[in-house]
């Protein structure tokens, strides 16, 4: 038994809309008895009176009013899909999933994430937290689209690009004395009420090596987890900090004074990128924002350093 087609469709569309078998022939780029026979073949197949001719215009039936309410809702839809094949094309619709250390999800998305949602605001993205080694066994996983870890070595299945890399920094109240010199010695820690780093954090480890070895004693005062929660504190007056350049810049509006110290504690950030998942260009997109953000951080910490 014949079925309508979408060629049927798209035809009673164009003869509802023009209002005559020529307008619709016009509209299709075919000619007038294609119309005609493929309208009489419609109603063949229906069992529908659709239209009433008056001289050269066709006359909607009722029946053809009710049929032309469905397809108008149809066509609807279609321009639904159209619009969101266009999206997809042009990157303007989808879902980003990124997992990252802590101190990122404070110190670095936000910007980035206001940069990226700006060129594309119908974009969603999901941010989790997560510490080492889960970070790196999630990321092997395949289960985000992207990461960011402090190391230039790609956990399993990934791979990994240098993103920004930098010494860390000292980080001192407004109007400490030490906010006098450009550069900072260890020398200058000596009896310094000290905010760290816990004691299983790997740049803890170099701080308290390099004192160590210089035999410089400094008063431990805080010591946490969270970078965030050290330039807090810091902010506070209750002591100085050697932290990494990213979560310094983040809070310096809170007052901190951001100086260069003269041993060199490297500071790294890498972008790793499951290599299981399929390729997109909206993740491709955001790593651009990434290295834009960075590179703007990166001036602006040499703004901040270059003189007290």
């Amino acid at each position: 038994m014949p079925t309508l087609n979408f060629r049927h469709i798209e035809i009673f569309w164009a003869v509802m809309t023009s209002g005559s078998a020529t307008g619709a022939a016009a509209l299709l780029h075919t000619s007038q008895p294609t119309i005609s026979r493929e309208l009489a073949r419609i109603e063949s197949i229906t069992q529908l009176t659709l239209f009433k001719r008056a001289n050269a215009r066709l006359i909607p039936t009722e029946q053809a009013l009710m049929l032309f309410d469905e397809v108008k809702r149809a066509y609807f839809g279609l321009e639904r899909i159209t619009r969101a094949a266009d999206a997809i094309r042009q990157h303007k619709q989808g879902q980003l999933a990124l997992v990252c250390l802590p101190a990122f999800s404070q110190a670095l998305l936000p910007g980035v994430c206001k940069h990226f949602l700006d060129l594309y605001p119908d974009v969603s993205i999901s941010i989790t937290p997560q510490d080492a080694p889960l970070l790196h066994e999630w990321l092997s996983s395949q289960r985000y689209d992207l990461g960011l870890i402090e190391d230039s070595v790609a956990p399993a299945g990934t791979q990994a690009h240098g993103l920004f890399s930098a010494d860390t920094v000292c980080i001192l109240p407004a109007r400490h004395r030490l906010a006098a010199k450009a550069l900072l010695t260890p020398e200058d820690f000596a009896g310094e009420d000290f905010i760290s780093l816990a004691g299983d954090d790997p740049y803890r480890h170099q701080i308290d090596s390099l004192f160590e070895g210089r035999g410089i004693s400094r008063r431990l005062r805080v010591q946490t987890h969270s970078a965030a929660a050290v330039c807090a504190t810091v902010a506070q007056g209750v002591g100085i900090a050697i932290i990494n350049p990213l979560t310094a810049l983040t809070y310096a509006p809170l007052g901190l004074q951001i100086r260069r110290v003269s041993f060199s504690i490297p500071y790294t950030v890498s972008v790793v990128r499951p290599l299981h998942r399929p390729d997109s260009p909206l993740v491709d997109s955001f790593v651009q924002a990434l290295q834009h953000h960075t590179l703007a951080l990166h001036h602006q910490l040499q703004g901040l350093t270059a003189c007290p």
